[in-house]
């Protein structure tokens, strides 16, 4: 670790703010963010007082290799044998976080089209339904079908074309890596800073996802005629659409940090995890996929196939739950 992420380590241990450590310190609250972004480093006065508040040692604060002992099993995670690791410098994380930044949304539509995919055929095969406005039962899901795949093509080219871009920084998510001097502490100043928005943004998601089939049940229990209703399930698929594109176009962002932070899901011990489970999740998201389209052609009852995703995707958080812990208890 770097003097950067220590001082943010032992004041985060002690239970501090920025302001209340500066306040101890005798400097300003902007000094302490940026001695944590490896933005400047305190004088010797500073470092002296540091190493009294914390409890800790000059050298333990000054030298990068040393660990304070009592923390010494949160490092342990890694192999117990010595490991040739990549470095990730500082211009390497700045060129991996301002791309994920300018591709993430580019993602977030496609995984949009792919949502909306199937709107314009409900609709259409609604509206034929009703028998009004010439449009017959062939017509509709002719037009509609049309729009599908037109969605899925444009999905797919953003996904191959955009995902290909980050193929170099692929192993930040998979493989171990090292740090090097600053890029630590620039991450954990960029998370602390980005959270509000973050937060806003999962907030957002969370409530179009839920709120947006709130107009489906009043629709259904009110019995209202049934092109309405049809209408309700569109609207519902473009509020889940919407809500997915800001986790991953704007809360995706946050995951960037916590990938170089090696944070959360991506631990040394989370990426083995997910590296074994890897081949269970392509086969379970194929084969849901399949009977996806596979009921949706037979019934052509596309304004209800939809709950397909929905089930499979809470049905998938528990089968990857399961999964772990047996993967867990082999190792």
């Amino acid at each position: 670790m770097i003097l950067a992420d220590k001082i943010i380590n032992e004041r985060k241990k002690n239970g501090w703010s920025q302001e209340e450590l500066a306040d101890m310190l005798g400097v300003s609250r902007q000094s302490v963010s940026k001695w944590e972004g490896a933005q400047s480093v305190p004088d010797l006065q500073k470092i002296l007082k540091l190493a009294e508040l914390f409890g800790v040692s000059t050298d333990y604060l000054l030298k990068d290799e040393l660990e304070p002992e009592g923390n010494a099993s949160n490092y342990m995670e890694r192999s117990d044998i010595e490991r040739n690791v990549t470095k990730v410098s500082l211009e390497d994380a700045n060129e991996y976080i301002e791309l994920r930044k300018a591709l993430l949304p580019k993602i977030g539509i496609g995984v949009f089209l792919c949502i909306t995919c199937p709107v314009l055929l409900i609709f259409l095969a609604g509206l034929s339904e009703t028998g009004k406005f010439g449009i017959n039962e062939k017509t509709a899901v002719a037009l509609g079908l049309i729009a599908l795949f037109a969605h899925i093509g444009v999905a797919v080219y953003l996904f191959i074309s955009n995902s290909g871009k980050l193929r170099k920084y692929e192993f930040l998510e998979k493989e171990d890596f090292e740090t090097e001097y600053g890029v630590d502490g620039m991450a954990r100043a960029r998370l602390e800073e980005y959270e509000p928005t973050n937060s806003r943004a999962l907030v957002t998601g969370v409530l179009l996802c839920v709120l947006g089939v709130v107009p489906l049940v009043i629709c259904s229990v009110m019995e209202l005629p049934q092109i309405i209703i049809i209408s309700t399930v569109c609207l519902l698929l473009f509020a889940v659409a919407c809500g997915v594109y800001m986790f991953v176009a704007i809360c995706g962002i946050t995951t960037s940090y916590k990938i170089l932070l090696q944070m959360d899901d991506y631990t040394s011990r989370a990426k083995r995890t997910n590296d074994r489970l890897e081949p269970l999740t392509r086969a379970y998201w194929l084969l849901i996929t399949a009977v996806y389209l596979a009921v949706s052609f037979l019934t052509m009852r596309w304004d209800r196939t939809w709950i397909i995703w929905a089930v499979s995707g809470v049905f998938f958080a528990l089968v990857r739950a399961i999964a772990a812990t047996i993967v867990g208890d082999k190792k």
